[in-house]
């Protein structure tokens, strides 16, 4: 399965990067999860709860940041077991370029899946995992922003004339 997309955050390309390598930031955008763990600055543990149709399952998994060209490009791979559910394996290329004021995100990622999330159909899994991606860049854009709104006193006011 294979999934690409391009999201634009209104904030500067260094702070969009700094977000996606924030525990916190990640844990509040990525839906369903309850725990997300650095183990080191390329290596993350987390603990997920999803719904994949009638399958409901808690995944745990690891990740690894790979920082190729930071703040401009990085990859990240990572696999989980949902138990019963079953596992997936997968990772994705990020690239951010700057553009208009904000920053262009820009992802390719790829998945295998197997055991009972297999078995559903790769329709179901593919609309489910698209779903799931735009609910954390929402999630994530807004966080973005809000942080960067926040950090500059008065920069929404100017924005608007004011």
């Amino acid at each position: 399965m294979k999934l690409t997309d391009e999201v634009f955050i209104a904030a500067p390309r260094e702070d969009v990067y700094a977000a996606l390598n924030d525990v916190e930031v990640l844990k509040d955008c990525i839906p369903g999860c309850e725990e997300l763990v650095r183990h080191s600055d390329t290596e993350l543990e987390a603990k997920v709860l999803l719904k994949v149709g009638p399958v409901k399952a808690r995944f745990s998994g690891t990740v690894t940041l790979i920082p190729e060209e930071p703040p401009r490009r990085f990859t990240l791979a990572g696999s989980g077991s949902g138990g019963t559910a079953g596992f997936a394996k997968g990772g994705a290329d990020v690239v951010l370029q700057e553009q208009d004021g904000g920053t262009c995100l820009t992802y390719e990622a790829h998945a295998d899946i197997g055991g009972k999330l297999a078995q559903l159909g790769s329709r179901l899994v593919q609309g489910t995992a698209k779903k799931l991606s735009a609910r954390f860049f929402k999630a994530f854009a807004v966080r973005v922003t809000t942080c960067e709104t926040a950090l500059v006193p008065g920069q929404a006011t100017s924005a608007n004339g004011g």
